[in-house]
């Protein structure tokens, strides 16, 4: 059986507080775990059209994201199919152009992979900061479980990264 190429790609402002959890959830990805060949994971910013490369060269995107869907801060959303233009993309901020729009260029190019976005309603996205709310930090972990399910999910693994260096050493 031949596995999919999986991209959790992070998406969002990290100078926006809260819209930046899709970006600060890949760094806790990367800093936590290490995933089989067929798992790429992605800081993809506020890139836009620019990341369709990447999402084109993917046969599953799991998207990590702020996402206004109108439920309370800090509600968690599985989007998939057209739940997906409810994924938050500030028209009026530093987003290039959103990512329904860059999934769209990759279908009218034939690259459109199956997606599924994991998100998060942010409790603060207008104010300049590069910390994410403590709402916001509390569900950081249920928000990577969430994507780690995902990853299994699609046909990906993943285990616990070995810590290096000398606390490694002391810890044997």
């Amino acid at each position: 059986m031949e596995t999919k190429r999986i991209l959790v790609l992070g998406v969002g402002n990290i100078l926006l507080q809260d819209e930046g959890v899709g970006v600060r959830v890949v760094e806790a990805l990367e800093r936590q775990y290490v995933f089989s060949e067929n798992v790429e994971t992605m800081d993809g910013g506020t890139l836009g059209l620019r990341l369709m490369e990447a999402i084109g060269a993917c046969e599953y995107l799991i998207v990590v994201d702020a996402v206004l869907n109108g439920g309370p801060p800090g509600s968690q959303y599985r989007l998939t199919g057209d739940d997906l233009r409810k994924s938050l993309a500030f028209k009026n901020s530093l987003h290039q152009v959103d990512l329904v729009e860059t999934l769209a260029y990759c279908g009218l190019v034939g690259n459109r992979p199956e997606c599924v976005i994991v998100g998060v309603e942010p409790k603060e996205y207008t104010a300049y900061s590069d910390v994410l709310t403590s709402m916001i930090q509390e569900k950081m972990e249920h928000i990577i479980r969430e994507v780690l399910k995902e990853v299994a999910a699609a046909g990906g693994t993943y285990s616990p990264r070995v810590p290096e260096g000398p606390a490694a050493v002391q810890e044997k």
